[in-house]
C-alpha cells in the first residue's frame, strides 16, 4: 500500500470513529485543539504523515487508540507500538512536571479553603508556604502539616489533600502531549509534591493513567527542585545522561538548575497549552 492510499485509510478510520463519536468535525476540531481545515485535510488523505501528536489527539477525543485508528489502514500496514527513539538533538527521555503542567496550579484550592474557613486568602497562602516545603520533603508528615494548617485558620482539622484533589483541573492539551510523546519516548514524572499525591492524581485521572519509566517524587526522595541533587537522582532513575534528558516545568528556577547540569529544557506557560505542546513537539523531532 503507497503512501497516498495509507494516508486515505487512516483518514476514513478517523472519520468514522469521529461519526461513532458523535462528533462533527468542529467538535472534534475543539475537543482534540486542531484547526478545521487540518482535519479536513486528515480525513480526506491529504496530509500523508499526520504528527503523532495529532493523531493521538484525535484518539483521545473520539475515545478510541492509535492502535485502533491505525487498524483501520489495512493488513499490510505494520502495527503500530511503542518503539523508543532518540531525537537529533539526542533527547531520549522526557521528564514532566506536575503542578502548572499537566495540571494548572492549585490556586483555587487555598482559595476555596480560605473561604470555607472564613480568613483571608493571603493569610492561607502565607500559612501554607511556610510549611509547604517541608512537607514536600518529608521533614514533616502530612498530618503534621495539616494539623498546623488546621491550627493557624482556626479550624479543628482539614484534609489540604481532598482540597487538592477537589479543585486541580488537568491540561487537557498536555495530557495528549504525554500519551503521544511516550509513544516514542521514554516519559517520567518529576515534581515537588506531598506524600501519596501523585499516586491519587493518576487514580482520579488528573494525571494521564501511563506507564511512567521514572517518578522522581519529592516526597520519597527527600529532596527538591531546584536542588542539585534532585536532578542528579532524577538521572539516575531515567539511566540515561544529562544531555540526553528533556525537562518540561513551568518554573525558571527549575529550568535554570537544570539547564545548568546539562538537561534540555522548555519552559511550559499553562495559558498557552497549545502553544507549549507545538515546542515539544518541534524538540522531539
Amino acid at each position: 500500500m503507497d503512501g497516498v492510499e495509507t494516508a486515505k485509510q487512516l483518514g476514513h478510520a478517523i472519520a468514522m470513529a469521529r461519526r461513532s463519536a458523535g462528533l462533527t468535525q468542529q467538535e472534534l476540531c475543539a475537543r482534540a485543539h486542531l484547526s478545521y481545515s487540518t482535519l479536513a485535510k486528515i480525513e480526506r488523505g491529504a496530509i500523508k504523515t499526520p504528527s503523532v501528536f495529532t493523531v493521538v489527539a484525535i484518539a483521545a477525543a473520539t475515545g478510541t487508540s492509535v492502535e485502533q485508528l491505525a487498524g483501520g489502514i489495512g493488513e499490510t500496514t505494520q502495527p503500530v507500538s511503542k518503539q523508543y527513539k532518540v531525537a537529533k538533538n539526542g533527547i531520549e527521555f522526557v521528564y514532566f512536571d506536575v503542578n502548572g503542567v499537566l495540571v494548572h496550579f492549585f490556586q483555587r484550592a487555598l482559595s476555596q479553603l480560605a473561604h470555607d474557613a472564613g480568613v483571608p486568602p493571603e493569610a492561607v497562602e502565607s500559612i501554607f508556604w511556610r510549611y509547604n516545603d517541608m512537607v514536600n520533603k518529608a521533614e514533616i508528615t502530612l498530618e503534621d502539616f495539616e494539623q498546623k494548617m488546621a491550627n493557624q485558620i482556626g479550624l479543628s482539622s482539614l484534609s489540604w489533600k481532598e482540597y487538592y484533589l477537589k479543585n486541580i483541573e488537568p491540561i487537557e492539551e498536555m495530557h495528549n502531549c504525554v500519551r503521544a510523546v511516550a509513544e516514542h519516548f521514554k516519559v517520567g514524572l518529576i515534581s515537588n509534591n506531598m506524600p501519596g499525591f501523585i499516586p491519587a492524581m493518576i487514580e482520579r485521572g488528573l494525571i494521564p493513567n501511563i506507564h511512567y519509566d521514572a517518578i522522581a517524587d519529592s516526597s520519597k526522595l527527600g529532596m527538591l527542585k531546584p536542588e542539585r541533587q534532585m536532578y542528579e537522582t532524577a538521572a539516575e532513575l531515567a539511566h540515561v545522561t544529562p544531555d540526553k534528558l528533556l525537562l518540561i516545568d513551568d518554573g525558571r528556577t527549575n529550568i535554570t538548575a537544570a539547564e545548568s547540569l546539562g538537561w534540555h529544557v522548555l519552559w511550559f506557560d499553562d495559558f498557552h497549552a497549545a502553544e507549549g505542546r507545538e515546542r515539544i513537539e518541534q524538540i522531539l523531532q
